[in-house]
């Protein structure tokens, strides 16, 4: 059977999860383990992996079934063709590689590098703490060219991936 992606409010995902278990559907929420980000103490807590979004597994898909799932609390939508109502399903190897790492209790990192034209904020190195401007990305090698404007000039500097954070 064919898994689709299912679009969910902010941080509905686990109520999204109960619910369509509840209407007896086979639902898949990946989630891993980090680090919290509290200030006053650290501990492991468990987050979806794709936060906003979990995979529901649907034999015949009609409209009756989508707009069974569609009218549960905290959905938004199901994936699929851009200007079209038709879902697109997941592959059965995604789901199966999503499983594997799921399940290997490895250390996932995830990763969100701004693209050209968004602004980012330098959060490590000698410019930390200034936003600027994307002008240039080259993923492979993580680096970035962000554009500061200083004393109304512009100056480009190159940083590595993990010391640039997404606004």
């Amino acid at each position: 059977m064919p898994w689709y992606a299912v679009h969910t409010k902010s941080r509905h995902e686990e109520k999204v999860n109960f619910l369509l278990l509840r209407k007896s559907f086979h639902v898949f929420l990946p989630k891993i383990e980090v680090w919290s980000k509290r200030k006053d103490r650290r501990k492991k807590i468990m987050i979806p992996m794709f936060p906003g979004y979990l995979f529901i597994e649907i034999g015949q898909i009609n409209n009756e079934v989508k707009l069974d799932v569609l009218k549960t609390f905290g959905v938004v939508r199901i994936l699929g063709k851009p200007h079209s109502a038709d879902p697109i399903p997941v592959p059965d190897e995604k789901i199966d590689a999503i499983r594997r790492i799921v399940e290997s209790r490895v250390e996932v990192l995830q990763m969100q590098y701004p693209h050209v034209g968004e602004t980012a904020r330098i959060i490590e190195g000698p410019f930390k703490g200034i936003e600027g401007l994307v002008v240039k990305t080259d993923y492979q090698k993580e680096l970035f060219v962000i554009e500061i404007e200083l004393l109304r000039r512009s100056i480009a500097v190159k940083v590595e991936g993990f010391a640039v954070a997404r606004l």
